[in-house]
């Protein structure tokens, strides 16, 4: 089946030494012998071998020779998408690639749609879809754990992982139906034990691939992290301190961040997206006021709060109400100014905590002094203990990162638990069937194998152009 031919340019959109226009489809090569010469060599581009590259010049419809060029070759089945490709190596201006693009688009392309040269790897059965996202999720990469893990996935780590338990589940299915088609040859006689022990093998598998999902989730987009605490606490000297440079304004008047600030941060391999709020405090003052509501409401959301405490003034009802905005949340406590006369202990902001919140809250508590630039290596020691037990591992571990994919594991589960209700129950051998192959679709929805055009679709539109 024909398919058109598509390109687009595949390199940043902004001046460069080198620019990639990428030509994919059955058409591709057509079209750019079209409008390549071959100085040197006249041969047509077809009379070349798969993967190989090749110096000449762009032209118009005009022959009129627009760029000097590097030709690169892929012939199907061979290339990215399966098709035929072809890359046009230009110089990197963005007037240049666009003109070339135009000039390509002239000789019978269309422009590519976001993600339609992965989409039609996908389609052709190069790559399945969790693959596929990889890719997206290399591009975007903010860290070393982000790219490592994106890498394996689009080796297979995540694929390979599903495809083993779709095998289990689907061997359990055609038993049972082979078994209930034909029972004169092929008996259930033990078959429940057997069933209960697999199916509970396999929910622990998705249970250690849905324990790795919210970790994978914060190695890979970060853990949003927000700074609070009462007006000149030291909160804009911590981000200051953290970025290692002058981002926010620092003074002794109280009260001079009135709006958010956010930064995305590497702390020793720890992604941190993190936000300096308002000082928190009751204030008549309608921006401060503004700026303290929007503090709350941000830090309602956070999964790390940083609570910074002058721990050179007695604590007062503001650092009451900070204390009860954070219950249910990981919290660090930084007893900042520690470089001053203390008034403020490690005992006595822990028995404040205790007494306004009367249960096991998750905080540490660290003396830190911005001025001195005293405590970030032991709030990093804190945060890795907090969200990864002590040490970040870099493991053979399958991690989940995509909330896709998780969402698809739990519903894979939940349909196993209920395979475990019926076997509790006693139930037909058809009910077993019946959620086992509901698992069977979900799972089979994370790589592909189950899936409509809509939501196909609604994945690569995220693509970037050209990819």
């Amino acid at each position: 089946m024909k398919t058109d031919t598509i390109a687009a340019i595949a390199t940043a959109v902004s001046d460069s030494g080198i620019g990639i226009i990428r030509i994919s489809g059955e058409d591709a090569i057509v079209i750019v012998n079209n409008i390549f010469r071959n100085i040197k060599d006249e041969k047509s581009l077809f009379k070349y071998d798969s993967h190989t590259i090749h110096y000449g010049f762009i032209v118009d419809e005009n022959e009129t020779i627009v760029d000097e060029v590097m030709v690169s070759i892929m012939k199907a089945p061979r290339s990215y998408t399966t098709e035929d490709t072809v890359e046009i190596n230009c110089h990197g201006g963005i007037f240049m690639m666009k003109k070339i693009l135009d000039i390509v688009l002239k000789a019978g392309a269309r422009v590519a749609e976001p993600g339609e040269f992965t989409k039609r790897a996908f389609l052709n059965g190069r790559i399945d879809l969790s693959k596929a996202e990889a890719v997206m999720d290399i591009i975007h990469a903010k860290n070393e754990f982000a790219l490592q893990s994106s890498v394996k996935q689009l080796k297979g780590s995540v694929s390979d992982k599903i495809r083993n338990l779709r095998e289990e589940i689907l061997y359990e299915i055609a038993f049972i139906e082979s078994a209930l088609d034909d029972p004169e040859h092929i008996s259930l006689d033990g078959y429940h034990d057997r069933l209960t022990v697999k199916v509970n093998h396999i929910i622990n598998e998705l249970d250690k691939l849905l324990s790795s999902a919210d970790n994978g989730k914060i190695l890979k987009e970060g853990i949003h992290t927000v700074i609070v605490g009462k007006p000149n606490a030291g909160k804009s000297s911590l981000l200051n301190l953290l970025i290692g440079e002058e981002k926010a304004i620092v003074t002794d008047i109280a009260g001079t961040t009135r709006d958010t600030l956010e930064e995305f941060i590497s702390l020793d391999g720890i992604m941190l997206n993190v936000i300096d709020t308002a000082g928190i405090r009751n204030t008549e003052d309608i921006v401060e006021k503004i700026g303290v509501e929007r503090a709350r409401k941000i830090s309602s959301n956070a999964d790390l709060i940083l609570y910074v405490v002058d721990s050179s003034i007695p604590l007062d009802e503001n650092d009451e109400d900070i204390i009860r905005m954070v219950q249910d949340k990981k919290v660090i406590i930084l007893l900042n100014k520690s470089d001053l006369n203390e008034v403020v202990s490690e005992e006595s902001i822990s028995n404040e905590i205790n007494k306004i919140l009367h249960n096991d809250s998750i905080y540490r508590i660290i003396k830190t002094s911005m001025k001195e630039d005293n405590g970030i290596e032991t709030l990093t020691d804190a945060i890795k203990e907090l969200f990864f037990h002590g040490e970040i591992s870099y493991n053979d571990e399958v991690y989940i990162t995509n909330m896709r994919h998780k969402e698809e594991i739990r519903s894979a589960k939940e349909s196993m638990i209920q395979v475990c209700k019926s076997l509790e129950m006693d139930m037909p051998e058809d009910f077993y069937s019946i959620d086992l192959m509901s698992a069977y679709v979900s799972l089979g929805m994370i790589i592909g194998e189950e899936i409509g055009d809509d939501l196909v679709n609604e994945i690569f539109s995220k693509f970037c152009m050209g990819k």
